[in-house]
């Protein structure tokens, strides 16, 4: 199916227009929640609020996450100067990745969705796992294991100048460590030296386990995964206002929309979403409501 087909030319030019505003707002209120969760544990440091940086932590990264996802597919503001400022200095490098990097590798998944070229398949094709399989991956993320390998393959990338275009490899983690220097002092200026180790070690592991869990909520056992239809290779979870908290922050729920058309911003999937439902195009699709009634699907029976 084609999205012109569903939507008019007028529909489809309301969609995908995109306002500076809002999306200048997308990154004001992800940095204003990290700057409110800092302040708070470092103001009022004692086990419910070290409690509530663990569990919100990881979301908030998150958050920047599909910020610079957004900005990778020059989405979230209007002109390509503020996609990249925004999207590599208040996003990517915040958690340890490269703006341009990402966006080449992950415009070749939304071009190969759905067939056996897909360069993310190898992070869902084999799902549902058995119990023990799934307990042994969240505890390889959990214990760092997950998140120094991605470390150790970005230190590598960066020292591969040896062999090849040193600027294409070097130059970006470069920026990386700079932006986390930066990062790093104005954390401990502000708030407290050790809320920017709580920052690292949390990328390390319960992040990693938010990233799975999204990957997998995206694509993982779904209708059809090698079938180029949007509504069976990939999947939308309708998210109750809490779970936005933790894995579905800055509206990357509606994942399907995404993959429906990717010229979206994520300030109107949303309304995308109804949009389409309210024209049947999700008559016979399977959308998930809250996360909870998904996860188990990931385990074989």
């Amino acid at each position: 199916m084609k999205i012109s087909d569903v939507l008019s030319r007028e529909e489809i030019a309301h969609f995908t227009t995109k306002n500076d505003l809002q999306g200048l707002g997308v990154v004001a209120s992800t940095w204003a929640s990290i700057l409110l969760l800092f302040y708070i544990v470092s103001t009022w440091t004692n086990v419910f609020t070290l409690l509530m940086l663990v569990l919100l932590l990881p979301g908030r990264m998150l958050a920047l996450s599909i910020i610079f996802h957004d900005c990778g597919h020059r989405l979230l503001f209007k002109s390509d100067r503020l996609n990249h400022f925004f999207g590599q200095y208040f996003a990517a490098n915040l958690v340890f990745s490269d703006l341009p990097s990402y966006a080449k590798g992950h415009l070749k998944h939304h071009k190969l969705a759905g067939t056996d070229q897909d360069p993310d398949l190898r992070n869902y094709k084999n799902y549902p796992v058995s119990k023990g399989s799934f307990k042994r991956k969240l505890m390889r993320d959990i214990t760092g294991k997950t998140g120094y390998k991605l470390l150790r393959f970005v230190v590598k990338s960066a020292l591969a100048y040896r062999h090849e275009d040193q600027r294409q490899f070097a130059l970006p983690f470069v920026k990386e460590l700079m932006v986390q220097v930066v990062f790093a002092t104005a954390v401990a200026v502000l708030f407290s030296p050790y809320l920017y180790l709580a920052w690292v070690v949390t990328f390390l592991t319960t992040y990693m386990i938010v990233v799975r869990l999204r990957q997998l909520a995206e694509h993982a056992v779904v209708p059809d995964l090698y079938d180029l239809d949007p509504r069976k290779n990939t999947r939308t979870v309708v998210a109750r206002w809490w779970e936005k908290l933790f894995l579905a922050p800055n509206n990357v729920n509606y994942h399907l929309e995404h993959h429906f058309m990717a010229s979206v911003p994520c300030y109107r999937l949303p309304e995308l979403h109804a949009c389409l439902k309210a024209k049947g195009v999700y008559d016979d699709t399977p959308i998930c409501y809250g996360y909870n009634n998904l996860f188990p699907q990931f385990i074989a029976q």
